[in-house]
């Protein structure tokens, strides 16, 4: 929403926006633009404008009950989804790039824009993440180009669809699909169905890059496709696919044939197979607008990953401490193998927080040890109370990683207790990398501090 704010304002609207919580840096990016930030969901607030506000757009945070919510809709105040007003006002017309999958779509869309920019098409763009190559989250943008993260979550309290459907992309980048948002969704099939209903917006002279390795979208791509098709993945039979190389780097290959070479920047951070993976899917979707691949190659050598993805936070006593937004199983599992090949045989010290809606259900606790065996301890943390409580046995689900190596994996309910436990165990050289889809309390400088100490 932060991000639809922005883009309104680039394009000539007076804006404001309100949230339970307001603070930086979305808030600094916010106020720097010009928009004013009001605290909180209190009626009141619609008595603050000096003229009455033409539109009213809503976010999924919102819900029946939303004190705000409910004076808009009795003063009957026009309003609409965020996805839909981006689609109406902003999208219509123009050559959209949407990038949908359970993992890497921050990434990936944030390569593919860089890529764009890079190459002199000076594309509009929105990113749930910040891309270190640019200074903001979300552009308006010159051309008829819009690079979008395609997210498969619903739209508002009265539009369950999901947000993607919005879009109407004429490249769409299908990166994965695994079972996710437990809140919403009653299971797989159900966001299968969700994808093919993006399916069924991209035109027939548009383009579907689709993972030729995942399943759940060979299930969706069966169920009809009216635009051409092009696979990615590992494996020479995919029209797209790629070869490693020392040091992350990957040769990448068209129809079998090498058209280029990546090699990523020392310092980008970005590291792993799945990350070659989302590179590659986006190099195929910048063919589609005409980049060559060569061309893309030079532009992702310098590209700088995104905050929050294997971000170094500090360095104390020779302990590298990392922050990953990587929250459910298959994120952590590559997370954990894209540092582990950095770091070769140096001990990894994963510190985690399941705090997603999904993890909060127990849907994933069942995958959760085999997603961290390539750490050397495991310090997780979960609440026993309050709207944050897992509602489920934390140290017992953790308990098969202590079968394999005795005394691998700690369970918390206090979070200092949990810092003071990973400085104890921390020695020089060992790599810290913490792990949530939330602020964490804090955790990453607390353990910098402790360390230091």
């Amino acid at each position: 929403m932060g991000g639809i704010a922005a883009i309104a304002r680039q394009a000539g609207h007076r804006v404001t926006g309100c949230d339970a919580n307001v603070y930086p840096p979305m808030s600094t990016q916010l106020e720097a633009q010009g928009i004013k930030l009001i605290e909180g969901f209190s009626p009141d607030q619609l008595l603050q404008f000096e003229t009455m506000p033409d539109l009213f757009v809503i976010g999924n945070v919102v819900s029946r009950g939303n004190p705000l919510m409910e004076a808009i809709l009795n003063q009957g105040l026009p309003y609409i989804s965020g996805p839909q007003w981006l689609g109406e006002q902003v999208l219509y017309g123009r050559h959209v790039l949407a990038v949908a999958g359970t993992h890497g779509k921050t990434t990936t869309s944030a390569m593919l824009t860089w890529i764009l920019e890079f190459n002199g098409y000076k594309p509009g763009y929105l990113i749930g993440g910040v891309p270190l190559n640019f200074t903001v989250s979300a552009r308006l943008g010159e051309s008829k180009y819009f690079v979008i993260e395609a997210d498969e979550y619903d739209t508002a309290f009265f539009d369950k669809r999901s947000k993607f459907v919005h879009y109407r992309p004429r490249t769409a980048l299908l990166n994965n699909l695994e079972f996710d948002h437990a809140d919403i969704f009653a299971d797989l099939a159900a966001i299968e169905t969700q994808f093919h209903h993006l399916v069924r917006t991209v035109p027939s002279d548009g383009l579907l890059v689709v993972n030729g390795e995942e399943p759940a979208l060979a299930n969706v791509i069966t169920r009809g496709a009216w635009a051409p098709v092009e696979h990615f993945g590992n494996e020479s039979n995919n029209e797209w696919s790629f070869i490693s190389r020392e040091n992350d780097g990957f040769i990448v290959r068209k129809a079998s044939k090498e058209v280029a070479t990546v090699q990523w920047a020392q310092d980008s951070g970005v590291m792993g197979r799945h990350n070659q993976l989302n590179a590659l899917a986006a190099i195929a979707s910048a063919n589609h607008i005409g980049i060559s691949p060569t061309d893309s190659a030079r532009a992702l050598a310098q590209f700088k990953n995104v905050k929050r993805r294997l971000e170094t936070i500090g360095v104390a006593n020779d302990i590298t401490v990392y922050d990953d937004f990587a929250h459910h199983p298959t994120a952590i599992t590559t997370t954990l193998d894209g540092l582990r090949r950095r770091v070769g045989q140096a001990r990894i010290l994963a510190v985690l927080e399941p705090r997603s809606n999904t993890m909060k259900l127990g849907v994933m606790k069942a995958q959760l040890p085999s997603s961290l065996e390539q750490a050397d301890q495991v310090f997780a943390y979960g609440a026993n109370t309050g709207k944050e409580s897992l509602g489920w046995d934390l140290a017992q689900v953790l308990s098969p990683l202590n079968v394999k190596e005795q005394d691998k994996a700690h369970a918390f309910d206090d979070l200092d207790a949990l810092v003071n436990a990973v400085a104890k165990e921390a020695k020089s050289g060992d790599h810290i990398l913490v792990m949530s889809n939330g602020g964490f309390g804090g955790v990453h400088q607390k353990i910098l501090k402790a360390i230091s100490a």
